[in-house]
């Protein structure tokens, strides 16, 4: 599918508060067929999702840090990740430790997914996965760990109101840039 026709289907599914301010751009070198072109998305004109950086690999590993050190993430920790936990140890740690190497168990687990999502995203193609968000339901596309679906579905015009208000909890494990597009699609409605 030529760019031009799936920009043209993905801003058909945009919701209607944020056409005009977000834009799928591209990026490509006619006299040089073997430059791949970039794609990115801006908002009100600034580019805010870019899938080729110089610098995005020193900003992955800060993500990571601050993941791991912020003592206000709020990770919710269940009864078998504890078990987990004192079965390891063999029930020679006290209890209130075993919630706190759960919960850090589950943020480092959290940080090396956050991780390897932001590696495959940096080898991905936009266009590939922008032809998959049209091929996938909406519901798909939200559950899925891809960063760029969950963007795509964010900004969906069929993702209403209450399902952006039931996502609050679940949005906050995802990637600062799909918390960054969460924000806007709800400060527009």
């Amino acid at each position: 599918m030529s760019w031009s026709k799936m920009k043209q289907q993905l801003e058909s599914f945009l919701s209607p508060a944020l056409s005009g301010r977000v834009e799928y751009r591209s990026t490509s070198y006619r006299y040089l067929p073997d430059k791949a072109g970039l794609c990115y998305i801006a908002v009100d004109k600034k580019n805010v999702f870019n899938m080729n950086d110089a610098t995005t690999l020193i900003r992955w590993y800060q993500t990571e840090q601050e993941i791991k050190n912020d003592p206000l993430l709020q990770i919710p920790i269940s009864k078998d990740e504890i078990e987990a936990v004192r079965a390891d140890t063999k029930g020679l740690v006290p209890e209130d430790r075993l919630k706190v190497m759960a919960r850090g168990r589950k943020i480092g687990e959290l940080a090396k997914e956050l991780l390897s999502a932001q590696t495959s995203l940096s080898k991905s193609n936009f266009v590939v996965i922008a032809n998959k968000f049209l091929s996938l339901s909406i519901e798909e596309s939200m559950e899925s760990k891809d960063i760029l679906l969950n963007i795509l579905a964010l900004i969906d015009r069929r993702v209403g109101k209450k399902r952006l208000q039931n996502m609050s909890d679940t949005i906050k494990l995802k990637h600062p840039v799909v918390q960054y597009f969460y924000e806007l699609r709800l400060g527009a409605m």
